[in-house]
């Protein structure tokens, strides 16, 4: 064997010996290729991804900023509509505070028609509406100023006009309403003489804006003369009913006495002449006779004593919790004989039960507690709007204490019969409960049976 074959020979047994080692490392190469494969492509996918990420964040956001642009749109749109609206309910524009405090309706008018000799004092001084430019029309100023002055004319009838209309229509759920409504009419016919370069004057704007809050203020007044008149009104009737009770109860007392008077002179006649068990009974007579003659001049001196006493009455705590609920109380005033028919009379017609007595207080002083105790829960009247209204959010015992604050003794009954509401709750349970429908008589009449058995 030469050299060459010899080292060819080496060569080969070399690379026998590579190929050897590379199919022993051949599944760590293709795992490494695979991963570096497979690496590859999420990159791909991770890159495609973050792309589609980036335009849909870029969607929302202009997603984002169109309604943010359309809800500014409706809102403002919303807005310019509920100016025309009518509603009781309008709280963006918040809750209207009395601006002036007159103790009289004519004074609001006072008031008002001094606000309108200013605006016309206005228009006549040329203040109401303003040019800021000098026109001239075919060369010539003076027609310019005429031309100018006629449209300060048309302007200010079109503000007036339009203005005067909205103060007509004011009304207590509507008032911010119309103050809105007016600055955007004196907004939209400036904008119309931006051309002119004319303009309606700020303080003409407040002229008449205050022109439109004495209007309202003056109907809130007026609604509360007339409540102050009814007031009044019922309580004359009030007193009225009582009188007519003091006399009848007067006349009957005086009737009642002269009868009782006469009886008594006859009996005391007949007892002269009489003897044994018949004198003893007349004696039993004569006794209960003067007795009741008694009482008969009592009732009269009371009828008569209260008939001129104006102060004198009762001071009533009424509660109905089947229609206000509990812890709502009226209090008030009667100075009728037998207060328990002003009770009667409040329960019959205009609430579904009857009230539930609980103090009925009689006093010379009875306008002066149920003035006090008014004055004490005016923060808790449950309507505020309308005085007349005598009925409060409080427990009892702060009436009672109030009561004893103010040196008057009572006693107070805390827990309300309330009986015609618990039955109708017994009935109502008793029909959703009963597996056969019966009617109401039906249930009615079965406790009525239970009761007497």
């Amino acid at each position: 064997m030469g050299l060459f074959d010899f080292l060819k020979k080496k060569e080969l047994e070399e690379i026998k010996k590579l190929n050897l080692q590379l199919n022993r490392y051949q599944a760590i190469i293709d795992i490494e290729t695979e991963v570096a494969k497979q690496q590859n492509e999420l990159e791909q996918i991770i890159s495609s991804k973050n792309s589609e990420i980036i335009t849909s964040e870029e969607k929302l956001n202009a997603l984002n900023s169109d309604y943010k642009i359309a809800l500014d749109t409706y809102t403002k749109l919303r807005k310019e509509v509920s100016l025309f609206e009518s509603k009781l309910d309008l709280i963006e524009f918040g809750i209207y505070e009395p601006v002036y405090d007159f103790e009289k309706s004519d004074e609001y008018r006072a008031e008002q028609n001094r606000i309108i000799e200013r605006q016309k004092s206005m228009i006549s001084g040329d203040t109401a509406a303003i040019c800021n430019a000098q026109w001239s029309v075919e060369g010539s100023e003076a027609k310019g100023k005429a031309v100018v002055k006629v449209y300060k004319k048309l302007m200010l009838r079109a503000f007036n006009g339009e203005s005067d209309v909205l103060i007509a229509k004011v009304k207590w759920n509507n008032i911010n309403q119309m103050k809105e409504r007016i600055l955007k009419l004196f907004d939209a016919i400036n904008k119309l003489g931006e051309g002119f370069k004319v303009h309606i004057s700020r303080q003409y704007l407040d002229l008449k804006q205050k022109e439109l809050v004495l209007e309202h203020e003056y109907q809130l007044k007026r609604q509360q003369e007339k409540e102050e008149m009814r007031a009044i009104q019922e309580e004359l009737r009030e007193e009225e009913k009582a009188r007519r009770e003091f006399e009848q109860a007067q006349r009957e007392a005086e009737k009642e006495e002269a009868n009782y008077q006469k009886a008594l002179e006859k009996a005391r006649k007949e007892i002269e002449l009489s003897t044994g068990a018949k004198y003893d009974k007349l004696q039993s007579q004569i006794v209960k006779l003067e007795q009741e003659l008694r009482e008969a001049q009592e009732k009269k001196e009371r009828a008569l004593s209260m008939a001129q006493q104006t102060k004198r009455g009762h001071v009533y705590v009424i509660s109905n919790i089947g229609s206000f609920g509990e812890n709502v109380y009226k209090i008030g005033m009667t100075r009728r004989l037998e207060p328990l028919d002003r009770v009667r009379e409040l329960g019959d017609a205009s609430v579904p039960f009857q009230f539930d007595i609980h103090a009925m207080i009689y006093s010379d002083e009875a306008r002066t507690l149920e003035n006090g105790l008014h004055k004490a829960f005016s923060g808790k009247k449950v309507n505020m709007l309308n005085y007349r209204k005598e009925f409060f959010n409080v427990t009892l015992d702060e009436i009672e204490k109030k009561n004893k604050d103010l040196g008057f003794e009572a006693e107070f009954v805390k827990l309300p019969e309330a009986m015609e509401y618990r039955e109708t709750l017994a009935i109502i349970d008793k029909l959703n409960s009963q597996a056969e429908p019966m009617s109401v008589d039906q249930i009615i009449a079965e406790e009525f049976l239970s009761s007497l058995i």
